[in-house]
């Protein structure tokens, strides 16, 4: 990341998951969480939760990337997310595509795929660019 963060990442959400941030380019990003114990819901699959979770960091962190050097902070606002198929082992890869840069809000569509490049869910996050504090 370009930018300094208040809190260390592997003690967020984003350490407990795995998350791992990797390429980006001015309106996409990517970023992986290997499947472990840690990801999964009972029954085996990563949870729905842990899909939300991806795809509101990697958009928040590719958001932030660009708009805090400007004096501006990125947070989620929406995040709609679908499971297509399940996912028991292997790597969560993210793929985020930015679809709307605007003044207030950014709009990003990620996929989420298997080792085998099946995607297993989608979501259209909504992230508000705010002034800093």
């Amino acid at each position: 990341m370009e930018f300094e963060t208040v809190v260390s990442p592997e003690k967020t959400l984003d350490g407990l998951i795995g998350l791992q941030v990797g390429d980006h380019g001015e309106d996409w990003a990517e970023a992986s969480v290997p499947v472990a114990d840690k990801v999964r819901q009972p029954m085996g699959l990563v949870h729905g939760g842990v899909y939300a979770a991806i795809a509101e960091s990697l958009t928040s962190i590719a958001t932030a990337r660009a708009v805090v050097p400007q004096g501006f902070v990125a947070q989620g606002l929406s995040n709609t997310t679908n499971f297509l198929r399940p996912c028991f082992e292997g790597t969560v890869h993210a793929r985020a595509e930015r679809l709307h840069k605007g003044r207030t809000t950014w709009v990003w569509d990620v996929r989420m795929t298997d080792d085998q490049g099946r995607v297993c869910a989608i979501t259209r996050m909504v992230i508000a660019v705010r002034p800093a504090a």
